[in-house]
């Protein structure tokens, strides 16, 4: 009797032991592709601009739909996407444009040399020389382009105006080895 009595008590720590780990698995079998797929999904953001861009054809009607934007540090992209947004917010007032703002984004963002470059630049041509332009985009979008030397250039397309009077500039933001804005100009640096 002993001995049926420890095969039964072995036996039910047994299945104990067994439930144990089958749940463990399953929960591990859920788990893991919902974090590969959060994973991808943060390590991916032209996916997740395309799903937002389906997502906002899609909202009905009177909806705004959810839209998001991701960034990353030390990223060329994502550095003139920040410069720009913040200097067309700090500019974009007319009422009361943020000029300490405006000034500040310049010394951050750009390259001392270019900045001097800039401001002679601007003077000779009377517009702002970030914007080439004397007011403000109501609308901006910002594409990588690519290594160029020991830099990366960026495209950003800034449209002026709405509707069929929508006007739009296209400028190459070129960033040095640092991360600075080394050049803006009209066409690209390759």
């Amino acid at each position: 009797m002993n001995a049926n009595s420890s095969t039964g008590t072995s036996t039910t720590a047994g299945r104990r032991v067994r439930r144990t780990v089958l749940a463990a698995c399953l929960a591990a079998a859920v788990a893991l592709p919902l974090a590969l797929t959060v994973s991808a999904q943060a390590t991916t953001p032209a996916t997740t601009v395309a799903a937002t861009t389906r997502a906002s054809t899609q909202a009905p009607a009177g909806v705004l739909a959810r839209r998001t934007i991701t960034g990353r540090s030390a990223e060329a992209l994502t550095r003139v996407a920040d410069f720009y947004g913040a200097y067309v917010d700090a500019k974009g007032d007319y009422a009361d444009p943020d000029r300490a703002l405006a000034t500040a984004l310049r010394d951050h963002y750009l390259e001392a040399g270019f900045a001097t470059r800039l401001a002679a630049w601007e003077t000779e041509n009377g517009v702002d020389g970030v914007l080439r332009a004397q007011n403000v985009p109501a609308r901006w979008t910002v594409t990588d382009n690519g290594a160029v030397g020991n830099g990366h250039e960026v495209v950003v397309t800034l449209t002026f105006g709405s509707g069929e009077t929508a006007q739009r500039t296209t400028l190459f933001v070129l960033l040095g080895r640092y991360d600075r804005v080394v050049d803006i100009r009209p066409t690209t640096s390759r």
